[in-house]
């Protein structure tokens, strides 16, 4: 799991102050969670290219679309609505606030995530 620890850093000072928040390694970086619903996170493209990914739910995706840097996420050929990644270069500290509050203002409505009960052996 590739990921620049001083955007980690940078997305996780954005985030100061939020109730519920956790970390987990996933998805190739880090993510960051707000009561078990993924806000974003940060990793590493194979180029070596540090991003950060925002969850900016469906119905901000027109807005998010033309936001400066956004880059759709694709998986498996298909692209991911409602999720962006943006360049940690491109990205100064105003942009980061933006695109941070769009990206809450989608996950903290979400109810918490229950969690998930170990699998019996």
């Amino acid at each position: 799991m590739a990921f620049d620890e001083l955007c980690a850093e940078r997305f996780r000072n954005v985030l100061q102050g939020q109730a519920g928040l956790s970390e987990k390694k996933m998805m190739g970086g880090i993510c960051f969670l707000q009561n078990g619903n993924m806000i974003g996170g940060v990793d590493q493209t194979k180029e070596g290219v540090d991003r950060f990914m925002f969850r900016v739910g469906k119905d901000n995706d027109d807005e998010a679309q033309g936001r400066p840097g956004a880059n759709a996420m694709f998986q498996g050929g298909r692209r991911m609505t409602g999720f962006y990644f943006v360049g940690c270069e491109e990205c100064d500290e105003g942009l980061l606030k933006d695109w941070m509050a769009l990206a809450l203002s989608f996950v903290t409505p979400l109810p918490p995530k229950k969690p998930r009960k170990a699998k019996a052996k």
